[in-house]
């Protein structure tokens, strides 16, 4: 109280012009910015804004935290999840690499011939049939464009359908979903062929997939490439529903995946490319190497020499025993000039000999000289050996 009392008239003092300031603060007003703002409004934000600003960087500093370490705890738990995922994706695409490679192998070892889609045109849509029977575009590409009926046509999405008719510079083009078109389809997985056709009502069906088999909704459905105009592979649509129908077959509704109600650029196909399928390189052992190894051996036909003797020479046509090959036919020995006596230095070890006196058997074989001509130059007649006296008569 001594203190209020001793400086009361200063404390007066400065409410009064606290006072003051504040009313002045209040009724003057800022007009530098687009809109006037009074002085105490200025002053209330410079006081305020560096206590909010504390409480931001704390609450974000705090969320940083949170965020950074509480609801991180459970990462490392996460890419031990991604890691054993990324091992399986590795594997399985190891697989499907090598079953690719096989299957490349197996179509060039059975002569498969690929279709591809290898120049288009693109189209712009122009008009349409305006029927409700008759579904069909019209396109501004025509025979002076180059274009040509039962030509494919096709978006980035999917099929369309095929030129109708060629005018001069239009083209009209038969949609899927038409009820007198027609397209060769295949099921991905099942692997189901059947015939895609329009209704009245402008669906799209797939025809002539028997009763007994499974359809699950959801399978996408291809072209089989069996109509000879569009490529095997395109896509057509999804399968919506299945159910039996009447007779035999099933009643397979199906999304087409090109949106034919909004049709405006196409691609026309003018040119498919037919190619061999041909193996793969890079592989270890190629299919047909793999089907030559297991077929059984055929063991080679031995080579036939030619007997220069003769056919009835025993010569010719030997097998060794060793080898199991014909062997070497030896080359004639030359004619003795004197079969009958062969003198001791020119006759063959395994030539036979002929004893004194005694007459030569009659199947002998006489070898005769190269180029001799028996009817030209006849033999020349053999003399008689002299008989030799015996022993006992010398000694007498």
């Amino acid at each position: 109280m001594d203190v209020l009392g001793r400086y009361r008239n200063l404390i007066v003092l400065v409410g009064v012009l606290f006072a003051q300031i504040l009313g002045l603060a209040v009724q003057v007003k800022r007009t530098n910015d687009n809109e006037p703002t009074r002085l105490i409004r200025l002053w209330a934000v410079g006081t305020v804004t560096p206590l909010e600003k504390v409480l931001v960087w704390t609450k974000t500093t705090t969320g940083g935290w949170w965020h950074n370490y509480f609801y991180l705890r459970g990462v490392r738990a996460e890419n031990r999840g991604l890691k054993a995922q990324i091992e399986r994706m590795s594997l399985e695409q190891v697989r499907m690499s090598q079953d690719a490679d096989q299957a490349r192998r197996l179509q060039a070892l059975l002569a498969f011939k690929e279709q591809f889609i290898s120049q288009t045109m693109a189209a712009q849509v122009i008009g349409s049939s305006g029927s409700e029977l008759s579904r069909s575009i019209y396109i501004d590409k025509g025979e002076q464009d180059g274009i040509k009926p039962d030509m494919a046509v096709i978006t980035a999405d999917g099929v369309v359908g095929k030129v109708l008719r060629v005018h001069g510079s239009t083209s009209l083009v038969l949609l899927i979903d038409d009820q007198t078109s027609g397209v060769g389809a295949i099921l991905d997985k099942t692997r189901l062929q059947g015939i895609l056709r329009g209704t009245p009502s402008g669906e799209v069906m797939l025809e002539k997939v028997m009763s007994d088999e499974t359809v699950p909704p959801g399978e996408l459905v291809l072209t089989s490439g069996g109509d000879g105009i569009f490529p095997k592979g395109l896509l057509v649509g999804r399968v919506t529903e299945a159910k039996p129908g009447r007779e035999l077959f099933l009643n397979i509704r199906v999304h087409p995946a090109a949106d034919l109600s909004r049709l405006e650029e196409v691609l026309v196909v003018t040119k498919i490319d037919v190619r061999q399928a041909e193996p793969d390189q890079t592989g270890t052992a190629r299919a047909v190497d793999i089907l030559a190894a297991r077929l059984p051996g055929v063991p080679s036909k031995p080579e036939e020499t030619v007997n220069p003797a003769g056919p009835g020479s025993s010569t010719g046509g030997n097998v060794s025993p060793a080898t199991g090959g014909p062997q070497t036919a030896k080359p004639p020995k030359p004619p003795n000039p004197n079969p009958i006596n062969p003198s001791p230095n020119t006759a063959s070890p395994s030539a036979p000999q002929v004893a004194a006196g005694s007459s030569a058997p009659a199947n002998a074989s006489v070898p005769k000289p190269n180029g001799a001509d028996p009817a030209k130059n006849p033999p020349k007649p053999v003399k008689p050996a002299k008989p030799q006296p015996d022993a006992e008569e010398g000694q007498h």
